[in-house]
């Protein structure tokens, strides 16, 4: 169900993450402000049902943005999305969640959403509180996967680990400290997979909450990453892998 009107608005840049929200049916989209030169990106959209759309100049579009936002010569106003229902995502057979114990840069989050779009995760969790707003800068990061990729958040992460793991999941925390590797352990099909925010990493109550601890094969004396790219990595080692030639 779509949120009303009278929730407040705000508005997305970029491309990807414009046409994304415009072809989202759950997303209600208000104004698109597209630069002359942009307009033809768009031209497709002439026969849907799209909405107001006004022809500014560059100077004018930047005036309505955040200072430094990359536009791209195109902007959105929407509403913010509705809840995704959780029985898809409690019914999955397999797959593999991301969970986010108070990662607050909205550019790390962003990045998040957008691989594991890319690889095939079931949606990402993320808490309500301590957790960045749904904005332009995490959307235009995103690359378009804030409207194409189930996003959850949660009021207590503890209960909901429990919950998840009621329902099928086996929780995995990715710590440095763990004196196992992620690569090499042999994991259910069904998995969340919790990282920690920037700098503190998991709280002690998420990992005592988690049914195992990992690391990535990283440099022991150097073994910290970006919780984005840690992320990304450790998605990818938890990809089932195509067979050649699919």
């Amino acid at each position: 169900m779509k949120k009303h009107h009278s929730s407040p608005s705000l508005w997305l840049w970029g491309l990807h993450a414009c046409r994304a929200a415009l072809k989202n049916p759950q997303r209600d989209c208000l104004r698109l402000l597209l630069t002359p030169t942009s307009a033809h990106e768009f031209s497709d959209l002439k026969d849907q049902k799209t909405p107001r759309l006004e022809v500014v100049d560059p100077a004018a579009l930047s005036k309505i943005l955040p200072a430094g936002a990359v536009h791209q010569g195109v902007a959105l106003e929407v509403l913010p999305l509705p809840e995704p229902s959780f029985d898809k995502l409690i019914h999955a057979p397999e797959g593999n969640l991301i969970v986010l114990d108070h990662v607050t840069d909205p550019h790390n989050v962003g990045a998040i959403l957008r691989t594991a779009h890319a690889l095939n995760a079931l949606g990402v969790m993320m808490t309500e509180h301590h957790t960045p707003p749904l904005s332009g800068v995490l959307a235009k990061t995103a690359s378009g996967a804030l409207d194409s990729l189930p996003l959850w958040k949660v009021t207590n992460l503890s209960r909901s680990l429990e919950d998840l793991k009621k329902n099928g999941f086996w929780t995995v925390g990715l710590d440095e400290r763990s004196p196992h590797f992620l690569s090499r352990e042999k994991l259910p099909s069904k998995l969340a997979l919790v990282m920690g925010a920037e700098g503190a990493g998991l709280r002690r109550l998420t990992q005592e909450k988690c049914d195992f601890l990992a690391k990535l094969r990283t440099n022991p004396a150097f073994p910290t990453l970006n919780v984005s790219v840690a992320t990304a990595l450790a998605l990818y080692e938890l990809t089932p892998r195509p067979s050649l030639g699919e």
